[in-house]
């Protein structure tokens, strides 16, 4: 029998600040780390913090979060743990709420969100685009 250790983390994000998202985001790594896990699974749009709104809309929020993702990849906050951070990811003009997974400070995978909250005080459809594969199952690259 394997037994694998996973690390859920419930972080207290802000929008917009990320430096402190980035702080909080590397120091759940290294907690991750400690207890042994081999997986570290972050809370959706971590990075930028959830309630950015409007700031969706911004080319600048794309940039600062892939700026964060650099820094945690150089910062080594992967190595040796698979880690899957939530950020959003413009591709092809399109904005999309992502979970970005990687290892050993590579990015292994890029998915974005295929259903979207929209009831209730929800409104991802207003930032965000539903992502849906192409008929023919082709995965599409990423330049970054």
């Amino acid at each position: 029998m394997t037994i694998v250790t996973l690390a859920t983390c419930n972080l207290n994000q802000w929008s917009l600040d990320f430096e402190g998202n980035l702080a909080r985001t590397h120091q759940s790594c290294i907690q991750a780390k400690q207890a042994g896990a081999s997986y570290r699974l972050g809370p959706e749009l971590e990075l930028c913090g959830y309630g950015c709104e409007d700031h969706f809309l911004e080319f600048d929020t794309f940039t600062h979060c892939w700026e964060s993702l650099q820094t945690l990849l150089e910062l080594g906050a992967t190595d040796g743990l698979c880690c899957d951070f939530g950020m959003p990811v413009l591709h092809g003009g399109v904005r999309y709420n992502c979970r970005i997974i990687c290892l050993d400070r590579r990015i292994l995978l890029i998915r974005p969100k295929m259903a979207l909250a929209d009831a209730g005080n929800y409104r991802e459809g207003r930032y965000f685009t539903a992502y849906s594969p192409p008929a023919n199952g082709d995965t599409s690259d990423h330049l970054l």
